[in-house]
């Protein structure tokens, strides 16, 4: 389990980086942005994530 926890925590990262990668000013325009927003649309955009990633993975398993 912990190996897949590790595979998983490592394909994050990989995503999580190819913005910057691959489009650097698009991404810090981004980020910009998303310091502009407030509380309660950087949590609705949280939970819409989790919801997201929670209904892929239930997809995946099934």
């Amino acid at each position: 389990m912990w190996e897949t926890l590790f595979n998983a925590l490592a394909l994050v990262l990989v995503f999580e980086g190819l913005l910057p990668f691959l489009g650097p000013q698009r991404w810090r325009k981004l980020f910009e942005q998303a310091t502009r927003l407030s509380d309660g649309q950087l949590r609705f955009l949280g939970l819409s994530s989790m919801l997201g990633g929670v209904l892929l993975l239930l997809l995946l398993a099934g």
